[in-house]
């Protein structure tokens, strides 16, 4: 099988010929169908983060395909059944995170691509347990950014508090940010879309944003107290700026989501403003399992679109390469069924 590797945080993943994996007894094999480009990913590659992945690794945890078989212990899913592969490889499933409807905190959770192989490939085994049915009618090419980029975001509008009468500005549109505008919307709230780019802003335009922020000629919080202040602020640009602004638009009351991972990210808070203003800043990492069925489910029913572009894997540098040039829109799928067809 094809798979993209990486073998040095200081050179380009190489595209290898691997074997398929076998799955163990509690693990299912599957047919990679697509899988999405997400910013971890490129922070994995490159080793950004305190705590490393250890090369050779096959990144990639917006997966979509088919269960081609599984192990003796597996009975969540069936052979034939489409499924995803999240950030959340694994978990233990009885520490007190787990059991209360947090696993994405546990201690002894793996995470796909990232400290277990993922779905840069075209076959990849995982944890049966964890995989979440894709359901039918939802195009694999949509499933896979929803996979990440949707149940990130949509669980830091569900912890954000965002709802009818509450004002959300989300900064960054993007990948992450174009889904969060969705949610928020969804959730009743009045929208205030931010970024630096002219296509992502008239992206947030299309997407039915309520007003428009252009971060390199407006001054954020300014523009956003102009029309009262946001409730609730989620952080999505990579940038230690955008945060603070971010913050400093935040209304008596408001709550600032972190959700952007900045490789020296860092955020000052002014403690007599956030004490007599009542605010609060909390992070939000990825949804849990139930969070992903509810992102497809809304999905299906037509609730949300999702803005991406398809490519081949071995296109895995270049595309990598636009994203930080800023050249994508949204987000960015790597197609394997189109590759196993050419081969």
């Amino acid at each position: 099988m094809k798979a993209a590797v990486v073998t040095d945080f200081s050179k380009p993943m190489e595209i290898q010929e691997r074997e398929i994996p076998r799955p163990d007894v509690q693990q299912v094999l599957v047919r990679m169908e697509a899988s999405g480009l997400c910013h971890t990913d490129i922070h994995a590659a490159a080793g950004d983060w305190p705590v490393k992945p250890n090369p050779p690794f096959i990144p990639g945890h917006e997966g979509i395909g088919v269960v081609e078989a599984k192990g003796d212990r597996v009975d969540h899913v069936e052979i034939g059944d489409r499924v995803a592969i999240a950030w959340l490889g694994q978990a233990c499933g009885h520490c007190d995170h787990c059991v209360s409807g947090w696993e994405t905190l546990c201690l002894e959770q793996e995470n796909s691509g990232y400290s277990v192989d993922g779905s840069f490939s075209e076959y990849a085994v995982a944890h049966g347990d964890y995989v979440v049915k894709v359901p039918d009618g939802i195009d694999p090419l949509d499933a896979a950014p929803l996979t990440c980029a949707g149940v990130t975001t949509y669980k830091a509008v569900k912890v954000s508090g965002a709802a009818p009468g509450k004002r959300a500005l989300i900064s960054g549109i993007g990948g992450l940010g174009h889904l969060a505008l969705q949610y928020a919307r969804i959730a009743g709230a009045e929208t205030i879309a931010v970024d630096v780019t002219d296509e992502k802003l008239q992206l947030a335009r299309d997407l039915g944003a309520d007003h428009i922020i252009d971060a390199r000629t407006q001054d954020v919080v300014e523009e956003t107290r102009k029309v009262g202040g946001a409730d609730v602020a989620i952080g999505l640009a990579v940038s230690n700026a955008s945060f603070q602004a971010a913050y400093g638009s935040l209304r008596r009351g408001g709550t600032l989501v972190l959700v952007a991972l900045p490789a020296e990210g860092k955020l000052e808070l002014p403690v007599f403003e956030t004490v007599l203003e009542g605010k609060r800043v909390i992070g939000s990492i990825v949804g849990t399992r139930e969070d992903l069925a509810e992102v497809f489910h809304l999905h299906a029913l037509g609730r949300t679109r999702v803005i991406r572009e398809q490519r081949a894997l071995d296109q895995v540098n270049e595309s990598i390469a636009d994203i930080l040039a800023g050249r994508v829109a949204a987000r960015i799928v790597f197609d394997f069924v189109d590759r196993r067809a050419e081969h």
